[in-house]
């Protein structure tokens, strides 16, 4: 049985007397304990936690059967707030709505609530809701030695806020109405009630004016695709908890988004590099990339970062451009001599995803700044030659041997291409991570740092520390 006398350790002495509220003789005339038989058993919450929207959330508990109510008295429910169980409200059901987050617990009382008359009566007008407690109703009742019972450990319930909510809170009301139109709110809102990790970058109300005067047919969120706002709203989720700290300890590097638009429904990345700020996609110098201006919103599992752009969905060039060791192979492709590409396109335009479009997806493996340098030294020990100094024709062939077409091949896909990698220039041989070319020169894909699978709309790059040349 539980008793209400059993519950708190502050009542050691009523311990003693294990919830005997009276006493009869037996022949001898010896006093003998009557024990109490009321049992207020035990609940289980229905849900939690529990997110409140638009100020309000229900909160309820199921009772598990195990109640045993004596003759003549009642059940009432009580809801508790915060670690002092702050008697909140009370009800004839499980069942309470609630205008704040934080800790609450519903309870089951079995006492005598209606007859004044009964020794073992229990006068609930006494309570004052938000100021009483549990343990100030054990206080009566030990006292008066009266006969109840109360499930003290209850059915506890977390409510917490709702990503609209904290949007709003946060002064983000432009994002809250686009989370809302999208109905990825409620998305959201299902990481923080199931405890799953998130990282949310949140755009300013200006970041989102900005986009909107920047796109002329966009003069509100109304006028966005509903895919193309619910795709941009995933590239600013992570499905992970990263605190601002975490991307100044690793100084730079990709994650994956929630926007599962690349090639594949695979999903996309961002490119994130500290330098005095935290900046994603190269910061917000850059065509499709934003500063985090305020960091680490905590709540609960997930953590919001406010930044100063929206983000829009990347392509190949977009992280060529963003990632300052990759800052040669930008120049190569501007360097590169087009005439034998189809169509009067370019390779930057290509890669951007604004030419050669029925070729895509690409899969691209992009030398780094130190692969383009030691090709120079190769070429001229002197250091005398610098990338402007080539043979266009020669740069053009260069980058074709560097470029699958039609194929978004993830690192985990490389082993399927049974040792060839078919690149617009013409075979490689692949074993493992490192390519050999048709001179025997060998380039190792730069897993280990990372540097793989960075996903784009129009195709994957993966970093080289070699350039690969055509036969010699």
């Amino acid at each position: 049985m539980k008793f209400i006398s059993k519950t708190f350790k502050l009542l050691t002495v009523f311990l003693l007397v294990l919830g005997v509220t009276g006493c009869s003789d037996d022949d001898d005339g010896n006093p003998q304990p009557t024990v109490c038989a009321a049992d207020a058993g035990t609940l289980t919450a229905n849900a939690t936690p529990v997110t409140l929207t638009d100020g309000a959330a229900d909160i309820s508990a199921t009772p598990n059967g195990d109640i045993v109510v004596p003759t003549d008295y009642e059940v009432t429910y009580v809801l508790t707030s915060g670690t002092n169980l702050t008697i909140e409200a009370a009800g004839a059901t499980p069942n309470f709505t609630v205008s704040t987050t934080g800790s609450y617990t519903i309870h089951t009382l079995v006492a005598e609530t209606s007859d004044d008359n009964d020794s073992n009566f229990l006068d609930l007008s006494v309570i004052n809701f938000g100021t009483t407690t549990g343990g100030d109703v054990l206080d009566i009742v030990t006292t008066n030695n009266i006969c109840a019972s109360l499930d003290v450990t209850g059915a506890p319930i977390e409510v917490i806020a709702s990503i609209l909510d904290i949007a709003d809170d946060a002064g983000l009301t432009i994002l809250s109405d686009a989370l809302e139109l999208s109905g990825l709110d409620a998305a959201i809102d299902g990481f923080l009630r199931n405890g799953d990790e998130f990282t949310v970058f949140a755009p300013t109300d200006d970041a989102f004016v900005a986009l909107l005067n920047d796109v002329p047919e966009w003069s509100s969120l109304n006028d966005i695709p509903a895919a193309t706002l619910e795709a941009v709203l995933l590239y600013h989720v992570l499905g992970v908890t990263q605190a601002a700290q975490d991307f100044v300890s690793a100084g730079e590097g990709y994650a994956n988004t929630l926007s599962t638009n690349g090639p594949d429904d695979t999903a996309l990345s961002v490119y994130f590099r500290f330098d005095s700020e935290v900046q994603l996609n190269g910061g917000s110098m850059a065509e499709k990339g934003a500063n985090v201006s305020s960091p680490d919103t905590n709540v609960g599992n997930g953590i919001i970062h406010v930044i100063d752009k929206v983000l829009l969905l990347p392509t190949i060039a977009d992280f060529a451009a963003a990632n300052p060791a990759l800052s040669s192979l930008v120049a190569a492709l501007g360097a590169a001599d087009n005439s034998n590409l189809p169509g009067g396109t370019t390779w930057l335009g290509t890669v951007s995803g604004d030419d050669n479009t029925t070729l895509a997806p690409y899969t691209v493996f992009a030398p780094t700044n130190d692969a383009f340098a030691d090709l120079l030294d190769e070429l001229d020990p002197s250091g005398n030659t610098g990338l402007g100094d080539l043979d266009p024709a020669l740069v053009d062939d260069v980058l074709t041997f560097h470029v699958v077409s039609g194929n978004n091949v993830q690192s985990s896909g490389l082993g399927a291409l049974n040792g060839v990698i078919p690149t617009l220039g013409g075979n490689l041989d692949l074993d493992g991570t490192v390519i050999t070319d048709a001179n025997g020169r060998e380039s190792n894909i730069l897993a280990s740092l990372g540097l793989v699978d960075i996903q784009a709309t129009n195709g994957v790059v993966h970093a080289i520390d070699t350039v690969i040349l055509p036969p010699q």
